[in-house]
């Protein structure tokens, strides 16, 4: 089992930065990938980055390549999602999720925290 648990969401105007963290714990959460996906009213989840524990390579949806970085601390067993020129579109609610591949797949995710709001206002 492994245990995710967000915080860091808020209300930020556009160009404005939040950084979302994701605390993680279970026996063997350090073998999986983690990633950030996010989901808007009335839209499907959608994959924003992700990260592995081993190495830190890492993978980006392209709306946010250059504005949104993700990084891990091994020894907070944590994962971060910086979170710089945000924009109204990126308005959603922000989930982390730990996989056992870097990939862009929901569904290949398997676990997930409860999820953080983000709220950028125009």
């Amino acid at each position: 089992q492994v245990q995710l648990v967000e915080s860091g969401g808020g209300l930020v105007q556009a160009g404005g930065s939040l950084r979302l963290s994701c605390a993680a714990s279970g026996r063997t959460f350090s073998t999986y990938v983690m990633g950030w996906f996010r989901q808007a009213p009335g839209e499907e989840r959608e994959f924003v980055a992700a990260i592995t524990w081993s190495d830190g390579r890492t993978n980006y949806v392209d709306s946010v390549k250059g504005r949104f970085t993700i990084s891990r601390d091994n020894a907070k067993n944590t994962v971060y999602l910086q979170m710089n020129s945000l924009k109204p579109e990126d308005t959603a609610v922000y989930y982390c999720a730990a996989g056992p591949v870097l990939t862009t797949r929901v569904g290949l995710y398997g676990y997930w925290g409860q999820g953080t709001q983000v709220t950028v206002s125009s």
